[in-house]
């Protein structure tokens, strides 16, 4: 998202962008996207150090529920709360008068039974990271926008090998059968991420105060048939979907409130993205990236996201 958020901004600041925008990081390094952008990224330890000006603040960096699975439980909390602590401290010095935060659905998961305990740990770090950014906002002056993000297609989509809209994608670009894992119901919803963040500049130019927190939902949640089948009609794909039997078990269900993200969507007037079109733009992503123009890699190390402002 953090990418993409980049990539908008240029679209919308032009000629201004390099001067009005600041990217931060783990480590310095030039971003390579698109169009032949590049953005220089800084270490978020320097992020306090920007002239103090009144300024909006973009906070993806935080590390995912994957690595929690391959850290030691303390050593992932510690490196979240570092990153955490380094944004909250910037805000004052940096003149911040408005803050989005990239939450997770996985707050869902904190006190469900039998959820992944990696999901859950990291849905109660992003709980804790919700709570202090709308504490902040209780100030004069400040706002607070928090969207708990379930599913984003379009430009810049990570983790092609292990998601489902991306390896459905991946399988029809490749021509080969659309491979559906899940033998048991599973519902997801998806959102463009350029829509989700037109949405979000809104909210924080709105001249509200306070803090507004909604999830990331679309109309409703698809099935993974759904899915396969809406990404084989977007693509003409014709090598067939694959399947296992399905077992009569609990549907796995993560999926946003769509009603007060589109009723915040029309507020803000900001076009609906449909299914098809989403597929369509990060199918487009998928075979520039591997067949077309290098984008780099966005390699956080030990952390990943990125801050702007």
């Amino acid at each position: 998202m953090g990418l993409a958020a980049l990539e908008a901004l240029h679209g919308l600041l032009g000629d201004d962008f390099h001067r009005r925008v600041a990217a931060f990081g783990s480590n310095a390094r030039r971003l390579c996207l698109r169009g032949g952008l590049q953005v220089e990224q800084r270490p978020l330890s320097t992020m306090r150090d920007l002239p103090r000006a009144r300024t909006l603040v973009l906070y993806f960096a935080f590390l995912t529920q994957e690595k929690a699975g391959r850290m030691p439980r303390e050593q992932y909390i510690a490196a979240n709360a570092l990153i955490s602590d380094q944004v909250f401290a910037a805000l004052e010095p940096i003149g911040a008068h408005g803050v989005f935060v990239a939450s997770s659905g996985a707050v869902e998961m904190v006190d469900q039974p039998g959820a992944d305990p990696n999901k859950a740990l990291y849905g109660e770090l992003k709980l804790k990271d919700e709570a202090r950014f709308a504490a902040w906002a209780e100030g004069v002056d400040k706002r607070c926008v928090i969207a708990r993000i379930f599913g984003l297609s379009g430009p810049y989509i990570n983790k092609i090998d292990s998601y489902a809209l991306a390896c459905f994608i991946a399988d029809g670009l490749a021509g080969r059968p659309i491979e559906i894992k899940s033998s048991w119901p599973v519902f997801r919803s998806y959102v463009a991420v350029d829509e989700l963040l037109s949405v979000v500049f809104g909210l924080l130019t709105d001249g509200e105060g306070g803090t507004t927190r909604f999830d990331t939902g679309a109309e409703r949640g698809y099935e993974m048939a759904e899915i396969a089948a809406l990404v084989a009609g977007a693509l003409g794909h014709v090598h067939g979907i694959q399947r296992p039997a399905l077992l009569d078990d609990a549907p796995d269900r993560y999926v946003g409130d769509g009603a007060f993200y589109a009723q915040l969507r029309r507020l803000n007037r900001v076009q609906r993205i449909g299914f098809a079109a989403q597929v369509r733009e990060t199918a487009r992503f998928m075979a520039e990236t591997r067949d077309g123009p290098a984008v780099s890699v966005y390699d956080w190390g030990q952390t990943e996201g990125m801050t702007a402002t």
